[in-house]
C-alpha cells in the first residue's frame, strides 16, 4: 500500500454538521482511516509493551546489575532488599524524565516536521534503546538506556494521537482516539505473558521488534490535511511552546491539561505500577517459579481490566461529556488502590483486584488521548498535547521515589504494612484530580479548534 493507493477525498477537515448525524460512527470511515488507525495504535501499543517489560524486569536486573546474585536465585537480606527498592526508584524516574522530555521535544517536532515523520522517529528511539537495556552491565548504564527509551516513549502518544485526531471524521474521532488508547493494553498483555517465558535481557531484547513498523509508517502515510494546510499558512507559529502561555485560552487549557495528567501519572507510576512489588509480597511459596507466574498473570489480568477501563472511559465520554468520565474514573483510582494495596492478602484476591486496579488506574488514559487533541488548534496540537500528557511526568516523576521514601519512614511504626500505607497515602492524589476536572472545559461534540 502506498500514498497513491489511498485516493481519498478530503476527510480530515472538520465537518461539524456531522455531530449528531444519524448512522454509525464507523460508517464513516474508508480503509485508509482503518490504515491509519491500525498503524498508530501498534505504534503506541508496542510503547506500552516496553513500559511493562520495563515494571516487570527492573527488579530481577538490579538484583543482577548490584551484584547480588539472580532473583529467585538467591534470598535478599533486608538491606539488599531496601537497596534494590531504592534502585528501582531511580531507573523509573530516569524513564519518568526522559518521557516527560521527549514529549516537549517530539510534540513540537510534530507540529513543525509532521505527525507522520515524529511517530516513526519516536518508535525507532524507543524500540533501540530498549534492546540496548538488556546488554547493561551496571546500574548506571541501565538508568541510562532507559531514559533515552524514555524520549521515544514520551514522544509516541502526541504524534499518534494527533495524527488519529486530525485524520478521522468528527463522530468518529473519540471512538478511534479511545479504542488506540485501548488497544494499547494489548502491548501491556503481550508484556507480561513474555515475562513469564523471557529473562529480563531477552524481554528487553523483543523490544527491538517494533523499528519494523518506521518503514510502514513511511511507505503508507501521509500527513494530515490539516497539518499541510496548516503549514502552508502559518509555517511560522507552528509548534511554538511559547504560545500556550501567551495566548490566555491556551494557557487555561495547558494548566486544566496537565493538572489531569500530574494526577493520573502519579496515580500508575507512582503507585498502580507497584503492584508486581505487592503481589511478590502476598506469595509465600518455596518455589521462586510459582511466585515469577503469579506476577506475570495477574499483571495480564491488570491490563485486561486496563483495556476495558479505556474503552469505558471512551463510551462515558462520547455519550456524556469528557468531564463526568473524568470525575469517575479519578474516584475509582483512588477506591482501586485502597481496596488492593488495603485489603490483598492471598494469590486468589490477585487474580480479581489486580483487574480493578487497571480499570481505574488506565481509564484516565484513554481520556488523555481523546481530550488532550480537542484543546489546541492545529498549529498547536502536537505540542500541546506532548506537553500535557508529558510536562506532567516532570511534575510526578519523582512519586515513585517518594513512595519509597514514605515506605521507610512508615516502617518503624508500621512494619511490613508500611509499604501498603504509603500506596494509599500517594493515591489520595487522585482527588486533586477531581478540583482541575470541575474547572475543565467541556469539548464534547464541539469541532477541533482552528
Amino acid at each position: 500500500m502506498t500514498n497513491q493507493d489511498n485516493p481519498t477525498p478530503n476527510t480530515d477537515l472538520e465537518q461539524p454538521e456531522l455531530v449528531g448525524q444519524q448512522g454509525r460512527w464507523w460508517s464513516e470511515m474508508t480503509g485508509y482511516h482503518w490504515w491509519v488507525l491500525l498503524l498508530a495504535t501498534l505504534g503506541w501499543m508496542f510503547d506500552c509493551m516496553d513500559q511493562r517489560l520495563f515494571v516487570i524486569a527492573r527488579q530481577p536486573a538490579l538484583v543482577e546489575l548490584l551484584g547480588y546474585g539472580k532473583l529467585g536465585a538467591i534470598q535478599l537480606t533486608a538491606e539488599q532488599s531496601a537497596e534494590v527498592t531504592k534502585f528501582s526508584g531511580y531507573t523509573t524516574t530516569a524513564l519518568i524524565l526522559g518521557w516527560a522530555t521527549g514529549g516537549i521535544i517530539f510534540g513540537m517536532m510534530g507540529d513543525r516536521l509532521g505527525r507522520v515523520r515524529t511517530l516513526a522517529a519516536t518508535v525507532l528511539c524507543y524500540s533501540t534503546f530498549t534492546g540496548l537495556s538488556g546488554l547493561s552491565l551496571h546500574w548506571w548504564d541501565f538508568t541510562i538506556y532507559r531514559f533515552m527509551t524514555g524520549l521515544g516513549v514520551g514522544g509516541a502518544f502526541a504524534a499518534a494521537a494527533t495524527l488519529v485526531a486530525e485524520v478521522m471524521p468528527s463522530r468518529a474521532r473519540p471512538y478511534c482516539l479511545g479504542l488506540m488508547q485501548a488497544l494499547s493494553a494489548v502491548g501491556n498483555i503481550g508484556g507480561s505473558l513474555i515475562s513469564g517465558y523471557l529473562t529480563w535481557r531477552y524481554m528487553f531484547a523483543v523490544g527491538i521488534l517494533p523499528g519494523i513498523l518506521v518503514v510502514l509508517f513511511f511507505t503508507t502515510l501521509r500527513e494530515p490535511e490539516r497539518w499541510t494546510q496548516a503549514k502552508d499558512k502559518v509555517q511560522e507559529e507552528l509548534g511554538h511552546i511559547s504560545q500556550l502561555f501567551t495566548d490566555r485560552q491556551w494557557r487555561y487549557h495547558t494548566i486544566i491539561g496537565v493538572g489531569l495528567a500530574v494526577t493520573g501519572v502519579i496515580g500508575l507510576w507512582g503507585v498502580g505500577f507497584w503492584t508486581p512489588e505487592l503481589v511478590r509480597s502476598v506469595v509465600k511459596s518455596a518455589d521462586p517459579g510459582h511466585a515469577k507466574w503469579v506476577v506475570s498473570r495477574g499483571l495480564m489480568l491488570q491490563d485486561v481490566g486496563a483495556l476495558f477501563g479505556m474503552l469505558a472511559f471512551s463510551f462515558v465520554a462520547a455519550r456524556m461529556g469528557r468531564r463526568p468520565a473524568f470525575a469517575v474514573s479519578f474516584i475509582l483510582g483512588f477506591l482501586a488502590i485502597a481496596m488492593a494495596f488495603g485489603f490483598m492478602r492471598s494469590e486468589m484476591q490477585v487474580y480479581w483486584m489486580l483487574p480493578c486496579v487497571g480499570f481505574a488506574t488506565l481509564s484516565v488514559f484513554g481520556g488523555y488521548s481523546i481530550y488532550f487533541p480537542e484543546l489546541y488548534p492545529t498549529r498547536l496540537r502536537s505540542t500541546g498535547t506532548g506537553f500535557c500528557y508529558n510536562v506532567a511526568r516532570y511534575l510526578a516523576a519523582f512519586s515513585p521515589m517518594a513512595l519509597g521514601a514514605l515506605a521507610g519512614l512508615l516502617t518503624s511504626s508500621y512494619g511490613q504494612n508500611a509499604f501498603r500505607l504509603a500506596a494509599v497515602l500517594v493515591a489520595l492524589s487522585y482527588f486533586g484530580g477531581l478540583v482541575f476536572t470541575y474547572f475543565a472545559p467541556e469539548t464534547k461534540d464541539k469541532p477541533l479548534p482552528e
